[in-house]
């Protein structure tokens, strides 16, 4: 017996894939905007929740769940060709050997950050706006995204930072990192969802 996927299903598993892996990739630059020291990463990584909960909102934990290990397999499979390219040797005309090798040198290290930080902070995610589901009788969208969020953003970057940058940033600008993304990652989702779904 052969399943089906819906076309809807599928575009948005693909789009986390790809958001997954852009923010991965972006997290190896700390940027300062507005006097706000947050990484790249913060740019992409919320699309991914915001999926994340249309996912478990339309189709159920379980299809949200497939998506999250979807995703992190993508991104060890670029993970893994990255390193392949890090190692082979560069061109002796090219010059960009040393970003390059930063970058994708520290994709691992970010990698099994993001894997252990977004397992529990986007499981936690689609746990909460599920259960909320059933407690509320599937009324009250915005309030259990808005509190799906705070849970999975919050457990996510408590995680994430302390593995991903421990020694190579400060511990009080990690600190204020943790604090920082978790507000603005949050504020990010809740600004893309329309308040009057119910």
């Amino acid at each position: 017996m052969q399943k089906t996927v819906s076309i809807p299903f599928l575009l948005l598993a693909i789009l986390f894939n790809v958001c997954l892996v852009a923010s991965n990739l972006l997290e190896a630059k700390v940027v300062q905007v507005f006097g706000i020291t947050m990484t790249a990463g913060l740019i992409v990584f919320p699309i991914s929740y915001i999926i994340n909960d249309c996912i478990a909102e339309v189709w159920g934990f379980r299809k949200a769940r497939l998506i999250i290990w979807s995703g992190f397999a993508s991104n060890f499979l670029v993970i893994g060709f990255a390193q392949l390219a890090v190692l082979l040797p560069a061109a002796p005309f090219w010059e960009g050997e040393e970003g390059f090798n930063f970058v994708f040198g520290l994709a691992p290290r970010i990698a099994v950050a993001s894997l252990v930080a977004f397992l529990v902070g986007s499981f936690l995610n689609a746990y909460v706006m599920s259960k909320m589901k059933v407690v509320s009788g599937g009324r009250n969208f915005s309030l259990r995204a808005i509190v799906s969020t705070l849970a999975g953003e919050s457990a996510d970057s408590l995680i994430f930072f302390p593995i991903a940058f421990l020694r190579l940033i400060p511990v009080p600008e990690l600190l204020l990192m943790v604090v920082t993304q978790t507000i603005l990652k949050s504020l990010y989702k809740q600004n893309d969802y329309p308040h009057n779904v119910r």
